[in-house]
């Protein structure tokens, strides 16, 4: 099983919205048994809480599944996923003080490191916007689950069927 956690600040918008899209994903092309995913935040401002309501219009705008309760990373994530996806340089900057100099730094990446539009290295963070904010993001997190979910298959033969 190849385990995926998508981190942002808070985990009330970007990373559950990454969760259930690339849950979302996963079931289409029949990957559910293969792959699983979560989400966390590098704060504890919403711990317990359910996504952004704005979130959870979205995903239902796009008939997709979210249930989530917002979390805090912590360094045993580290051991337990195969790729820490981060939202943004700030988020991977966090993750990577949290870890010990020895680990593999190698399976924490950029989600906009599979956007091919991507005009910076950030998903921007909508929590402050209003509904196009999200929508954007939506956007943005669909394209690159996408392309991480070839690039997965790409480099796990045990994913191409």
């Amino acid at each position: 099983m190849i385990k995926i956690l998508f981190v942002c600040l808070g985990n009330i918008c970007r990373s559950p919205m990454a969760e259930a899209i690339f849950n979302g994903l996963i079931q289409k092309y029949g990957l559910a048994g293969f792959i699983e995913s979560d989400s966390a935040g590098t704060s504890d401002y919403h711990i317990g809480e359910p996504p952004d309501s704005r979130t959870l219009g979205v995903v239902h705008k796009y008939q997709l599944k979210l249930d989530h309760q917002g979390r805090q990373f912590t360094t045993g994530d580290f051991n337990k996923f195969n790729y820490i996806i981060a939202m943004d340089e700030s988020n991977l900057s966090n993750i990577q003080r949290q870890l010990p100099k020895s680990a593999d730094y190698k399976k924490i990446l950029l989600m906009r490191e599979f956007d091919e539009q991507a005009d910076s290295q950030s998903v921007p963070d909508p929590y402050w916007s209003s509904e196009d904010g999200f929508e954007e993001v939506y956007q943005i997190l669909h394209r690159s689950c996408q392309n991480f979910i070839n690039y997965l298959k790409k480099n796990h033969p045990e994913l191409a069927q």
